[in-house]
């Protein structure tokens, strides 16, 4: 037996956290501190949201990110997650998912337009409501709520959206950005609804912290509009990796100190 076939898998990464930056703090740091610049695979786990469905986050953590994404020509933490789910849509709908999904068909267009390198193959909330084919004109999400708001007694399969597309993404490019983010399945449990996000590979530096918060928002949308609270993101991605920036670079400088600092452990109390 070759030594290659000797060698066992590495064991997954888990992270669980109740706080979505120091979740993120947690995963940079273990790549910074560790030998190579990969995960593979992890597991992040994410609970203790807000009554609203909000993550909780350290802003000492997301400015520090904001301002090195800034400089290294990335894009902020927000227009990440908005790929994922169009939060200020949303919030201008004011709770009216049909005009959200109105709103998003008319001004996909621009976003996309604003991006076209980046964009060009479509957006994460794009492929969940306009997939291209499908029942509700190809609105995954919109499918997903009238099914289990119909009837009880839904299959739990049936509560998934994909963003993947074998007719579209299954291409001899030597590089594609989109889509990594595969599929997203949705347990509604006893506790509230459970979001489960499947990457194939994850950007660590300048997508993972947005692709989280985006997919927490698109869970507490869901969440909302299927009547309990969200109870947990879990997300798996089969390789996470540190790209677009070296582990040395001195503009890491500020934010590696504002995630040590969040996610140290609690200092012993004294002893009197």
């Amino acid at each position: 037996m070759s030594k290659a076939k000797m060698l066992a898998a590495p064991p997954p990464m888990v992270i669980d956290d109740t706080n979505l930056s120091r979740a993120w703090a947690r995963l940079l740091l273990q790549v910074l501190n560790g030998a190579g610049t990969e995960v593979a695979p992890l597991i992040l786990s994410l609970s203790g949201f807000t009554e609203n469905g909000a993550a909780i986050e350290d802003p000492a953590v997301r400015q520090a990110l904001d301002r090195l994404l800034k400089r290294k020509g990335r894009l902020v933490v927000d227009d990440v997650a908005f790929t994922i789910f169009p939060q200020r849509l949303w919030e201008m709908s004011r709770g009216d998912r049909s005009r959200l999904f109105i709103l998003y068909r008319a001004t996909f267009p621009r976003w996309q337009a604003m991006n076209r390198k980046a964009n060009g193959r479509g957006l994460y909330f794009e492929r969940m409501v306009m997939y291209g084919r499908g029942p509700h004109d190809g609105n995954q999400l919109e499918w997903i709520l009238s099914q289990f708001s119909s009837r009880t007694g839904v299959r739990r399969s049936m509560l998934q959206a994909t963003t993947f597309d074998p007719a579209r993404d299954h291409v001899a490019s030597a590089q594609l950005g989109f889509p990594c983010l595969q599929q997203v399945s949705f347990e509604p449990t006893a506790a509230g609804l459970v979001t489960n996000a499947f990457y194939a590979t994850q950007q660590i530096f300048d997508k993972a912290y947005g692709n989280y918060l985006g997919l927490a928002q698109l869970g507490a949308f869901m969440a909302r509009e299927m009547g309990m609270p969200l109870a947990r993101l879990n997300v798996m991605v089969g390789i996470a990796k540190l790209e677009r920036i070296t582990k040395s670079d001195a503009d890491f400088a500020p934010l590696v100190a504002a995630a040590q600092a969040l996610a140290a452990p609690p200092a012993a109390p004294s002893a009197r």
